[in-house]
């Protein structure tokens, strides 16, 4: 796929466009995001998904569509986990929620900066080593096994400041209480960072920490720079309304670590099938490539669509379960 240099710009552009918009409309007034109003901006930003991808389709063919719709689901999916992490990040900082939203946006967007140089070096290391595919796939395959191990434990343990986190804490001089929306305050002379800088700084970092997971997946379902960044310039920008849409019943997701880490192994199994299919390595069937069955596009994207809704429709069976049980038992 030739993506033009005015295909980049205009798609950069349209996404700066609707952060301005958001911007104008949400941020204008601080205030607390109602679940009506999340919804009606969850539903936009995965229209504006849609459409885009249906004009890959259209002017690019149904294969660049096709690896846009499975990265973009795959990032959305990844992203959910981190709203987990968002939760305890917002209660531990307590995090007024008038300014949670801003709060989201500009770690976002911190967060979308910082994984374009991780898409950028990837697609160049793609470009030029077939065999990182292998490296790409053994590493999925792994955090696959640590989500299985780790994921669902983890959720209500207390929040533990990342390294950043504890530097700038430590560096900066920080005021002891939130002055509104400010990140940076003059109090007696003295420039000073509030808790709400901190926190942008956790979101950030914490988002970041995940795309260690989320963009070797998506290059294991294309290579082209321009969808994965496109994909996940999507997933990120609708990630802080689906915070608010969801709230608490994401502790009712049970199941989704579950799928998310066989959605993982499926793409490092993939990655490492691609890997063979054009090998080069000389001491691998004497450096020529193997022909074995790789999943197409189409495969990936049934799979996926299909692990996230067996476990989502597993996940509310189980808490109703639970939730009848516990009723019956309290009568």
């Amino acid at each position: 796929m030739i993506v033009p240099v005015w295909l980049w710009i205009a798609t950069v552009a349209g996404l700066l466009i609707l952060l301005a918009i958001d911007l104008v409309i949400v941020d204008r007034k601080p205030h607390e995001v109602t679940i009506a109003e999340a919804a009606r901006w969850v539903v936009f930003y995965v229209a504006c998904a849609v459409v885009f991808g249906l004009g890959l389709w259209f002017f690019a063919g149904g294969r660049p569509a096709g690896e846009f719709f499975a990265g973009y689901i795959t990032e959305y999916s990844l992203s959910i986990d981190n709203l987990f992490i968002f939760l305890v990040v917002m209660a531990a900082f307590k995090v007024p929620k008038i300014h949670q939203h801003k709060v989201l946006l500009i770690g976002i967007v911190l967060a979308l900066a910082m994984r374009s140089v991780f898409i950028l070096l990837g697609a160049a290391v793609v470009a030029n080593f077939s065999w990182v595919f292998y490296l790409f796939g053994v590493f999925l395959i792994y955090t696959a096994w640590t989500f299985l191990r780790t994921k669902h434990e983890d959720n209500d343990e207390e929040y533990k400041e990342n390294a950043l986190t504890r530097m700038a804490r430590k560096i900066l001089p920080v005021t002891d209480k939130y002055h509104g929306a400010k990140s940076f305050v003059r109090i007696d002379g003295k420039r000073l960072v509030t808790p709400m800088f901190l926190v942008m700084v956790a979101i950030g970092t914490a988002d970041l920490l995940f795309a260690v997971d989320s963009i070797p997946a998506i290059f294991g379902l294309t290579k082209e720079a321009f969808l994965v960044f496109s994909a996940n310039a999507f997933a990120l920008m609708g990630l802080r309304q689906l915070y608010f849409l969801l709230g608490g019943l994401l502790r009712k997701l049970v199941y989704l670590p579950i799928g998310l880490a066989f959605i993982l192994a499926f793409i490092g199994v993939k990655l490492v099938l691609e890997a063979l299919h054009s090998n080069e390595l000389p001491f691998i069937n004497s450096g020529d490539p193997i022909g074995v069955w790789v999943p197409s596009i189409a495969v990936s994207l049934g799979v996926i669509v299909t692990v996230l809704a067996i476990t989502t429709v597993a996940s509310l069976v189980k808490t109703r379960r639970v939730a009848a049980r516990e009723q019956k038992a309290a009568v």
